[in-house]
């Protein structure tokens, strides 16, 4: 089997596996947003395959987000916003992990995943919280005064939209995507 081929059938695969584990994961919520397991495959694929895959592996988790409902909040406040922040971040966060990896490699591997698997929640939330601001201050503000945060609108965003989220996926990321390219590098030598 050429790389090429054996390229496109990993790459497919890894997409398959966003696709499930975003629509799996729409299930669990943690306030009004559902926690994202998606990106583990989103560093690992961005780590086997490069950043171009990291690229489209994260544009996926955008494209799924947006049809399981994930998006709802936001649609009916601005459904331009909605649309463009879902897909930037994601087709970023996935980008981001690939150059990260790519710029570590040549140092360590597993810990070129590691730095990945930060950077890749780091811009998903990152580029959430601006598109927030950017789109959708007037209803975060809100959401903050009915969860009692006041005036306080960035301690809301920081601890009531993200805070748990962010944690739970950068530790499940930093955890599992080093252990996973082990696997598939290990894999590889058979």
């Amino acid at each position: 089997m050429s790389k090429n081929t054996k390229t496109l059938v990993g790459l497919a695969l890894f997409t398959a596996i966003v696709v499930v584990l975003q629509f799996a994961g729409s299930f669990i919520r943690v306030g009004p947003f559902s926690i994202s397991l998606v990106l583990v495959p989103m560093v690992v694929g961005a780590a086997v395959y490069g950043y171009k895959s990291g690229a489209w592996l994260g544009f996926v988790f955008g494209l799924v987000v947006l049809l399981s409902g994930d998006a709802a909040a936001f649609l009916p406040v601005n459904p331009v916003g909605t649309v463009a922040v879902v897909l930037v971040k994601g087709l970023l966060a996935g980008l981001c992990a690939g150059l990260v990896y790519k710029l570590l490699e040549k140092y360590n591997v597993y810990a070129a995943v590691a730095a990945a698997a930060v950077a890749c929640p780091l811009v998903n939330t990152g580029v959430f919280l601006l598109g927030c601001r950017l789109f959708f201050m007037p209803t975060i503000s809100s959401w903050a005064e009915g969860a009692g945060f006041g005036s306080e609108v960035g301690t809301y965003m920081i601890v009531g939209l993200v805070g748990f989220n962010f944690i739970f996926e950068l530790l499940v990321n930093v955890v599992l995507s080093p252990i996973i390219v082990r696997i598939i590098n290990i894999g590889k030598k058979m």
